[in-house]
């Protein structure tokens, strides 16, 4: 059964003609007509599908259009082109701190992004305590998150979004935030959300976690699928064309 069918999707966004050092320079250029719009076009025509239970990995170089997919597949922005079905819950960790609020407590952060996705807060309340003492953030429970460091912002997203597993994970380099001990912890967890059936699509530059936790390897290349297919083999394409 696949819970994500995408189809012919692409985006793109509208962009100045030209870099403006200054607003005087863009008004300036904008009264002789020297200022224009483009369609910058991060992803274009992409298809693929994912099973239900896939680990499914998503490598290319930095602008390749990885992010910007992850966000389609969180549905925080719809493509401007094509279609996509996503069946089932879905748990984005696509940027640090997204579903936060920095003038929250790290309680009511934790309320607030278990709402985001959906949950049952009645059956979140009593599991705050394991949240943060899983996180690392108990001392700072009723601290403003704008107090937090990044490495505590990531652990104890991390563990909201894992504490309950969802229909697909959505993990964007949030392995590579935080400390040793942290990384232990959180490769420990994804892999008990792996076999447990979860949906894992990741974004990483970490070739070798690549390799040992994905079913299934997307590269992506200038916006398009360049290859999709067994971790090795893609890998080691991706490595001979010198990304």
């Amino acid at each position: 059964m696949n819970v994500i069918e995408a189809k012919n999707i692409s985006f793109a966004y509208r962009v100045l003609n030209k870099q403006h050092s200054s607003l005087k320079t863009l008004f300036r250029d904008f009264l002789h007509g020297k200022v224009s719009i483009e369609d910058y076009v991060a992803i274009k025509n992409i298809t693929f599908e994912i099973k239900k239970g896939e680990t499914v990995a998503i490598i290319g170089k930095n602008g390749a259009g990885k992010s910007t997919l992850l966000k389609i597949l969180a549905r925080v922005i719809n493509p401007t082109t094509g279609s996509i079905l996503i069946t089932g819950q879905v748990a984005p960790m696509i940027e640090l701190g997204a579903g936060f609020n920095s003038e929250l407590t790290g309680k009511e952060n934790i309320l607030f992004y278990s709402a985001l996705l959906d949950r049952d807060i009645d059956k979140v309340k009593p599991r705050i305590n394991e949240i943060i003492n899983w996180a690392g953030v108990a001392d700072h429970l009723d601290y403003q998150l704008r107090t937090y460091s990044t490495g505590m912002v990531a652990r104890l997203a991390f563990s909201v979004a894992t504490d309950e597993i969802p229909d697909i994970l959505l993990i964007d380099e949030v392995l590579s935030v935080g400390d040793g001990e942290f990384a232990i912890k959180s490769r420990k967890r994804l892999l008990e959300i792996i076999t447990s059936g979860c949906t894992v699509i990741m974004v990483s530059h970490d070739l070798a976690t690549v390799a040992e936790l994905a079913q299934k390897v997307i590269w992506i290349e200038k916006g398009q699928i360049e290859m999709v297919g067994q971790p090795a083999e893609v890998i080691a394409a991706y490595q001979v064309s010198g990304a």
